[in-house]
């Protein structure tokens, strides 16, 4: 695939999650999808995932944790088999309704018309501290 169709398969991507359509997504990920998030404290779909099964589990729990509130991605620039998608979100952790967002970097990598490893850049400290659990004063004493 040249650059433009490797973007095109990246806005797919973008296309689906933002419709909710999990499965339509699946189908543009490899078998052997390598799905990295940064390590993140107290967010329970952070970190590294392999495979449909992992990512159906991935956008279940980001579903039940957290709502968008804004997701927009910008700015494609495509080099070889990558494709970085550079943007902002916003988010609402179901928990305790607290919101989060800033911009983000997402780096795609394509192979035969599909993606097969992403990696998400953004901003931790922010999603850790949403996800606080909140501690009343009684918790304290």
């Amino acid at each position: 695939m040249n650059k433009q169709e490797n973007v095109k398969l990246v806005k797919q991507v973008y296309e689906n999650f933002k419709k909710g359509d999990i499965r339509a997504l699946l189908d543009l990920l490899s078998e052997n999808i390598e799905w990295q998030l940064p390590e993140i404290e107290n967010v329970p779909f952070a970190g590294k995932r392999r495979g449909h099964e992992q990512m159906g589990q991935f956008f279940a729990s980001l579903a039940g944790t957290q709502e968008v509130q804004h997701f927009d991605p910008r700015e494609f620039i495509a080099q070889g088999d990558k494709v970085v998608a550079l943007g902002q979100y916003s988010w609402r952790v179901r928990s305790n309704g607290r919101e989060f967002g800033g911009d983000f970097a997402h780096v795609f990598t394509v192979n035969d018309g599909k993606v097969i490893r992403f990696h998400e850049y953004m901003d931790t400290a922010a999603a850790a501290a949403a996800h606080r659990e909140i501690l009343s004063a009684r918790a304290a004493y």
